[in-house]
């Protein structure tokens, strides 16, 4: 049973797929509890591989779920995601579509907006989604004879939604560089609650004493956790790697005796890993800083990139600080210098307040509500990308340094 407006409209919720655990997935539970009762349209369904609060979701995959090899294994489902999401058919009035992919191109008979976290990295980054140029691997060189029939496929879809709303101004200018679009900026939430059970790690517990730094990713290339690994390397300090992904291997097999690298967490050990961290480290050139803003939930200050989606969610000095790039160099002099600063705690757990579920909730609710019945967005012929950051869509102290 879908959701339903004050006007009778029914509301839905949309996600290209849910087979891993991230930011865009703990949107979606956020989505949800915006819009209690609302199914979830999806093209793949991997309950054990995302959050198990996913199962108590109404949750409706397109046919090609099914197929065990394609719903384990989405990357390398990659040609046959234009036809499943083609497939995806909600009937609601609204479709709220969380996507970096492929929900916008779902064939909603209603009204569709569109929560886009990126455009597509692999087809508009595609460099640093693979880790390096296409030819250099089969999977890249496949990606290549893909590419084209991709882009059109997506450029088609991005066209269909009512209204198109972004995580972060860094997103809204790929946005408008890629489709014409001028998106709105909505921050998405953590959904970290410090009052909330704990639950602690065993093969951590040894380190919870003296605090440790910690990393929190999907273990793919560009998130750059291989510098980390090189940063702490030969140091005193301590990193733990929450995540799994294609490069686990590889960084098991470098990882020197003070890295240590877990997975499959529950929600109630993950908060006990943020409370127990001193730093948190944030390498990876992200369209929003999620990570930073659930460490700052337990009071624990980020060392991250000066760039992209940290911009919106670190205050340089304040909650945390910037380094130049993903280096080991830069990485390893941005933990002492953070290590030789002094945190007001209750400023950091202030600003992430301000990141806070009910309020992505009521923003998200109001852009529904105004939507007007079988409306369809004017598509502008090409919007250029904004020459300087717009202003952030809300008000405080904190955020204010964020505009700066």
């Amino acid at each position: 049973m879908a959701h339903t407006l004050s006007d009778g409209r029914t509301v839905a919720i949309a996600h290209d797929y849910l087979t891993q655990r991230g930011g865009a997935e703990r949107v979606v539970l956020s989505l949800a509890k915006a819009f209690p009762g609302a199914p979830v349209h999806t093209t793949l369904h991997e309950p054990d591989a995302t959050y198990p609060e996913v199962g108590a979701l109404d949750v409706r995959a397109s046919s090609f779920n099914r197929i065990g090899p394609v719903r384990r294994s989405y990357r390398s489902a990659l040609p046959l995601l234009p036809f499943a999401a083609s497939s995806v058919r909600p009937t609601e009035d609204v479709v709220v579509a969380s996507t970096s992919g492929w929900a916008h191109g779902f064939r909603a008979e209603g009204d569709v907006v569109a929560y886009c976290h990126a455009p597509a990295r692999w087809l508009y980054q595609s460099e640093n989604y693979l880790g390096g140029p296409m030819h250099r691997s089969p999977k890249g060189m496949a990606l290549a004879l893909l590419k084209p029939s991709l882009l059109a496929w997506d450029r088609r879809a991005a066209q269909r939604p009512a209204a198109y709303l972004c995580n972060s101004r860094v997103v809204r200018e790929r946005i408008a560089e890629a489709y014409g679009i001028d998106a709105l900026v909505v921050p998405p939430p953590h959904a970290m609650d410090f009052e909330a059970p704990r639950e602690s790690v065993p093969v951590l517990e040894d380190w919870a004493g003296e605090g440790y730094l910690l990393v929190v990713s999907r273990l793919l290339p560009y998130k750059n956790v291989d510098v980390l690994v090189e940063a702490v390397r030969g140091t005193d300090e301590r990193l733990v790697v929450v995540g799994t992904g294609p490069e686990k291997a590889r960084l098991q097999a470098i990882a020197p005796p003070n890295v240590r690298m877990v997975e499959g967490l529950s929600e109630a050990q993950l908060r006990w890993v943020y409370a127990q961290a001193r730093l948190l480290l944030a390498p990876s050139l992200e369209d929003y800083g999620l990570t930073p803003l659930e460490a700052a939930a337990f009071g624990v200050p980020t060392v991250s990139l000066g760039e992209g989606g940290y911009l919106d969610t670190v205050v340089d000095g304040l909650t945390g600080m910037y380094v130049e790039g993903p280096t080991a160099g830069a990485f390893r002099a941005g933990i002492a210098e953070a290590g030789r600063r002094s945190w007001d705690t209750e400023v950091v757990l202030k600003h992430a307040d301000e990141f806070g579920e009910a309020r992505f909730g009521e923003r998200m609710r109001d852009v529904v509500t105004a939507l007007r019945p079988g409306s369809r967005r004017q598509v502008p012929a090409r919007v250029p990308a904004p020459t300087r950051a717009p202003a952030l869509p809300w008000s405080s102290p904190v955020a204010a340094r964020l505009a700066d």
